[in-house]
């Protein structure tokens, strides 16, 4: 098979018809080897220097994509594993929506392919910073190691719900979601 995406979109489309996202778990080929795919930090594909014109590829393409415990991310079908480059996260989230209040309050934010995550606990939210600066770096996990980060209007958007607790007598900054408190820093 060729490491075109349109014949990986194509198998793909014909293994799931409709049934949802891939079962990726369940598919476990040898490595093919690598594509000259990247996904850049503002979330763009790109496919030997120039960005896949095709929406509907891409989306495709972000329900196949893994990340395996080598830190490497991978397209994966039936037959097919190609590695593939990313640069920061593969996914970016917005739209920050907020239902409800404290500790009962149920955030979600929609990643750049349409799908809307509910932090919780199969979506939970980690704050860290980038190696070599001070930049905060807000994600949401996805499924199959994927991440989406939270673009920086949906962090500020969020900001607007922190509070603060102690934990350990230490003032600690965070969201609740789910019932689920997300620390996004230290308080005082």
């Amino acid at each position: 098979m060729s490491m075109k995406p349109e014949n990986l979109a194509q198998q793909v489309d014909e293994t799931v018809k409709n049934s949802g996202n891939p079962p990726l778990d369940q598919w476990n080929p040898a490595l093919s080897g690598d594509m000259d795919l990247r996904i850049s930090r503002d979330g763009q594909w790109i496919f030997k220097g120039e960005p896949l014109a095709r929406e509907a590829i891409v989306r495709l393409f972000s329900t196949i994509l893994r990340r395996e415990q080598d830190g490497e991310y991978y397209l994966v079908t039936p037959a097919e594993k190609w590695r593939i480059k990313v640069e920061d996260a593969p996914l970016l989230a917005h739209s920050l929506q907020v239902v409800g209040e404290g500790d009962r309050q149920v955030i979600s934010l929609t990643t750049n392919m349409g799908e809307t995550l509910e932090i919780g606990q199969h979506h939970s939210l980690e704050v860290g910073v980038y190696p070599d600066s001070d930049e905060p770096r807000p994600i949401v996990t996805v499924r199959h190691g994927i991440e989406a980060r939270v673009v920086t209007a949906a962090y500020y958007e969020l900001a607007e719900h922190v509070v603060e607790r102690n934990e350990d007598g230490q003032p600690v900054l965070g969201v609740f979601s789910h019932g689920i408190f997300y620390k996004i820093g230290q308080g005082g």
